[in-house]
């Protein structure tokens, strides 16, 4: 089945007005009467996020019962341990407000913790995931708009956003949603050919979380193969950039809270999802942390080196968004945790990748099978008889790792593939993405790597 006759790409889209026509691309009516509906789309989902915590809005996040129905949220969580009551001031000067968050995320949640009026504590975790869930909503609809934005002849594939059952599930779990914001942006702007703005928005994106490095590498390494590495440069500068300004008011007021999150990072030991948890979970013997830091280092050196091959050797250049999918998966893959929430950045790149439905709906389905059974595993360290055994958690651990590793070589088969060998119908036309190595598309590549 090619990409074009995929049932869920184009036929359940009908009433979003359609793909965009290959001659189409300069109508703004057509592009928003497709983009609209998906936008109406994305607050229904978010909103649909939002009832699906019904009980712990009710009850509060506290016990197990958040586990037990679902509902578990990091949000009240990290407002009562992190006192973000004190607001944005207080976590700047250092004043007892804490974030294992980078900066830029901790900044967001505690001027969000500063708006929360008084009151008991219930009451107060109510109003901050209620305000998160309005930046959520905006947050999301921004994602949306700029994957649409991104590949206007694919306006239809931001669907693959606004309907995820992966951003219904996560986009509350966490602030993770702001920096996937940011990323999104980041990418549309550099197929915009605006790479300064790219390289601020993606630096921006670096200092709410660490994953868009991955990012920023995949731009290096597809302009080293196109020869045209001054515009990345540019790009990377004012990454730099973005990062110095959002750190120096920490440098001055609170400099601890600049490695908070390595410092986090480096004494944990394996955590939820990680591959690194299976011996706990078969054997009950725990990996010591220092040996999982060693293993996820190990892990993140074979995803860079993956991701250079992959950039690198392919019959044409992969797009940013493909080498972009193909690092951070197999960095999620391999990292020290694979928290559910985290899956959420695979979002917006499985719709820049333009995967076909099938394959979305085959990693969401292992998605939503963790999801179920990571919080029945949790519940049951409290209450053994009513969770799910460690050995059937370590199966759900398994298949939601094989999920992901689905779609990045979903990814590198279609990459690989030569002219009249693939099974997903590609336009003639040049990649949307390609931003300012979009001039080299018709010129030999400078750098590439022949295997076999």
């Amino acid at each position: 089945m090619t990409r074009s006759t995929d049932p869920l790409s184009r036929g359940s889209l009908a009433f979003a007005g359609g793909p965009l026509g290959r001659h189409a691309s300069g109508r703004a009516a057509s592009w928003l009467a497709t983009l609209v509906p998906l936008l109406v789309a994305t607050a229904l989902t978010m909103a649909l996020s939002v009832v699906e915590r019904a009980h712990c809005i009710q009850q509060g996040w506290t016990g197990s019962d958040q586990f037990w129905h679902g509902c578990f949220s990091d949000l009240p969580a990290l407002y009562q341990l992190g006192h973000l009551h004190r607001g944005l001031s207080g976590y700047v000067a250092g004043s007892g407000v804490t974030s294992d968050h980078p900066v830029l995320t901790g900044s967001v949640m505690a001027m969000l913790g500063g708006l929360v009026p008084n009151g008991t504590l219930l009451g107060q975790t109510r109003w901050y995931f209620g305000l998160w869930a309005v930046v959520g909503v905006v947050l999301a609809l921004a994602v949306v708009w700029f994957v649409a934005a991104s590949r206007p002849r694919h306006v239809a594939d931001a669907a693959q956003v606004a309907l995820s059952p992966v951003l219904l599930m996560t986009a509350l779990i966490s602030a993770d949603l702001f920096g996937v914001a940011l990323v999104s942006a980041g990418i549309w702007a550099w197929g915009r050919r605006r790479p300064v703005l790219a390289g601020a928005l993606l630096g921006l994106a670096v200092s709410a979380r660490v994953y868009p490095l991955l990012v920023l590498l995949a731009l290096v390494l597809l302009g080293a193969r196109a020869g045209r590495l001054a515009s990345v440069g540019r790009a990377l500068a004012a990454a730099a950039g973005a990062v110095i300004v959002v750190l120096l008011p920490f440098v001055v007021g609170h400099p601890s809270a600049i490695l908070r999150f390595l410092q986090v990072w480096l004494d944990s030991a394996a955590g939820l999802g990680s591959l690194w948890m299976l011996p706990q979970l078969m054997t009950g013997k725990v990996l010591p942390a220092g040996a999982v830091t060693v293993l996820a280092i190990l892990g993140l050196v074979l995803a860079v080196l993956a991701g250079c091959l992959f950039a690198w050797s392919t019959p044409r250049r992969p797009t940013l968004a493909e080498v972009s999918l193909v690092l951070v998966a197999l960095a999620l893959v391999t990292g020290k945790s694979f928290p559910v929430q985290s899956s959420l950045w695979l979002v917006p790149l499985v719709a820049l990748c333009g995967l076909r439905w099938r394959d979305h709906l085959l990693w969401a389905g292992a998605e939503a099978l963790h999801f179920v059974t990571v919080w029945l595993y949790v519940g049951g360290l409290s209450r053994p008889e009513r969770g799910l055994p460690a050995g059937w958690y370590a199966v759900f651990l398994v298949l939601r790792l094989i999920g992901v590793g689905y779609l990045a070589w979903r990814v590198w088969r279609t990459a690989t593939q030569r002219d009249g060998e693939r099974d997903d119908e590609r336009d003639d036309e040049l990649d949307e993405l390609a931003g300012d190595l979009g001039d080299a598309q018709d010129t030999p590549d400078r750098f590439v790597v022949r295997v076999g």
